[in-house]
């Protein structure tokens, strides 16, 4: 299952927002010193995101103006792994643009030890147990008091059903540390551990490892990240979720939907398959139960070498024509 990169829009009535976010969480406090949402006025849009630097460089291609309108323009989650450079510093400066326009960046991390372990396609992550403690670490230590949400090594779950137990005791412990990191660095962020989506892993095991990854002490869980299942599906799937979360161990989260490229639904493929379409963008509240929906894989960036669209290219390359695909479901 490949990651990679950011992606949307929003806007909603913030006091709403504050409400139906404690409403959501019948579970252990939040430890958020402030709820980021309230403290900021809407989404951050990177001007700098993939979509924007390609319509810019790229004027006279008919591609152009609907890229740079359509996805460019709109507020995305960015992602950070290891070819970010100094982590710290990278978050710091994300955090910072943010802030300085008050408004609400979405930040993924993404570089847990054998990264992408069932697909194969994003492969890498930290070499070691403790040179991702120290990357994490750095992560939330550059966020710092800043508001900001971030979705915690996308995929990172669902691939516990390819290890080992040792692997997945490991894994845990990795992310259980992940969070607490951002609990003691990083007061005023909401860290979502990855559910990965409906397709993948029944409700009730789910259930389970978010909650041995620490997902007690995180603000919620992310849903359907890079993947393609409707917004739907995955309120479906995140209540059923939430239902075991209750009866097995006495709490609930609120949970986010990437609609990224969930407009048409999937066709049971997840690698640049071909009529996906943009969904949602960034907002609050939205179908159902769903806490946020948010653009969080960046639209035009490629799977991997795979599909029609995808074919010669790597996880994470900006391809023009994914992107212009995405916006009229080609």
């Amino acid at each position: 299952m490949d990651c990679k990169r950011r992606a949307a829009r929003a806007l909603a009535p913030l006091a709403a927002a504050a409400l139906a976010c404690a409403a959501l969480c019948a579970a252990p406090a939040a430890y958020a010193a402030e709820d980021p949402v309230s403290a900021t006025n809407g989404f951050y849009v990177d001007p700098d995101n993939p979509a924007a630097q390609w319509a810019a460089a790229n004027p006279s291609d008919g591609r152009a103006a609907a890229i740079a309108a359509d996805i460019g323009d709109e507020p995305a989650a960015d992602w950070f792994g290891a070819w970010t450079g100094d982590i710290g510093e990278a978050t710091g400066a994300y955090a910072g643009a943010a802030a300085n326009v008050d408004e609400l960046p979405v930040l993924v991390a993404y570089d847990i030890p054998d990264l992408d372990v069932c697909a194969g396609l994003s492969t890498g992550g930290a070499a070691s147990n403790s040179a991702y403690e120290t990357w994490i670490a750095a992560f939330a230590g550059g966020i710092a008091s800043r508001p900001a949400l971030v979705i915690l090594e996308p995929d990172s779950l669902g691939d516990e059903s390819c290890m080992t137990s040792s692997q997945i005791s490991n894994r845990d412990g990795l992310l259980n540390d992940a969070v607490t990191q951002f609990t003691d660095q990083a007061p005023d962020t909401w860290v979502y551990l990855d559910a990965g989506n409906p397709g993948w892993v029944s409700a009730s095991t789910m259930a389970g490892y978010l909650n041995d990854a620490g997902l007690a002490h995180a603000h919620g869980f992310s849903l359907n990240v890079s993947n393609f299942y409707t917004t739907d599906q995955n309120v479906a799937y995140g209540d059923e979720i939430n239902a075991d979360l209750s009866a097995d161990y006495g709490y609930t989260k609120p949970f986010v939907v990437d609609t990224s490229r969930n407009g048409n639904g999937t066709t049971g493929s997840w690698c640049n398959p071909d009529g996906a379409q943009l969904g949602s963008t960034d907002q609050i509240g939205g179908d159902g139960d769903a806490e946020m929906l948010l653009w969080i894989k960046t639209p035009g960036e490629s799977d991997g070498d795979c599909g029609g669209t995808g074919s010669g290219t790597t996880a994470g390359q900006f391809v023009p024509q994914i992107a212009y695909n995405l916006i009229y479901g080609y």
